[in-house]
């Protein structure tokens, strides 16, 4: 690579950062932030679980629209037609996402994504900084081998407990990439600094930005949000309050 392309792509990147950043900070109120308040209300009327009732209010058929079900997705994993998505906005440098992936997912993918009853699509909401961009473009240049969810747990498992202090250089991204059995790490280098891979990731911030995500992680079950690194027992209801209304939601 030329130096007057590296050096183009640098000034590039600092662009999409300084875009990332705005985004955040001007992140209004949207679509999910208004879903959660009506959520909080109803757990408030009763101390019993979420009924079919709230589970099919229209602001959640709303939300769930953002499901995409593309089979090829290489950012999701589960049955394209399986009766629950959940949705989830998440930053390789948030704390909170890395108890989700570490401790919780794996449960879920268990007892829900393994059984054909829930498939979880990924977001990057990469909005902690300069190594949260780098590291989401990395793993959706690993996600253009097939290789996104072993990336992910390597991501995690590396994860800081300081954001941006040097834990997602680019070439500590690039040793994860040959640990998780990226096959071509030429062709990750390159999908990495890549236009596609900016733009991917750029298309998830607003994505989130867009219904009010402004803090990680996020989640949509079925359009029903759930906000943070809750209990299992909190997934665990929603995905089958999801899989039991299935279906019966009107648009």
């Amino acid at each position: 690579m030329s130096r007057k392309t590296q050096k183009t792509r640098k000034i590039q990147h600092r662009s999409t950062r300084k875009t990332f950043a705005g985004l955040a900070i001007i992140a209004a109120i949207g679509l999910l932030a208004i879903a959660a308040i009506q959520m909080l209300g109803d757990d408030k009327k009763s101390d019993k679980p979420a009924t079919a009732a709230t589970q099919t209010n229209p602001m959640y058929a709303q939300l769930a629209k953002m499901a995409k079900r593309d089979a090829n997705d290489p950012l999701a994993m589960g049955r394209a037609d399986a009766p629950v998505v959940m949705v989830e906005y998440s930053d390789f440098q948030c704390p909170f996402c890395k108890v989700f992936a570490t401790k919780l997912e794996p449960q879920l993918i268990s007892d829900y994504v393994d059984k054909g009853v829930l498939r979880i699509e990924w977001r990057s909401m990469a909005i902690f900084g300069a190594e949260s961009e780098d590291a989401a473009r990395a793993a959706w240049a690993a996600g253009q081998q097939g290789k996104f969810w072993d990336y992910h747990k390597a991501l995690f498992d590396h994860a800081p407990e300081k954001k941006n202090t040097g834990a997602f250089t680019r070439d500590k991204l690039v040793e994860l990439a040959g640990g998780a059995g990226v096959p071509d790490i030429d062709k990750f280098r390159t999908d990495l600094d890549s236009p596609a891979a900016t733009a991917a990731v750029q298309a998830d911030v607003n994505e989130g930005i867009g219904i009010g995500v402004n803090s990680t992680p996020a989640f949509l079950i079925n359009g029903r949000p759930i906000l943070g690194a809750q209990p299992i027992e909190q997934f665990r209801a929603a995905i089958d309050i999801a899989r039991s209304t299935a279906g019966q939601a009107t648009e």
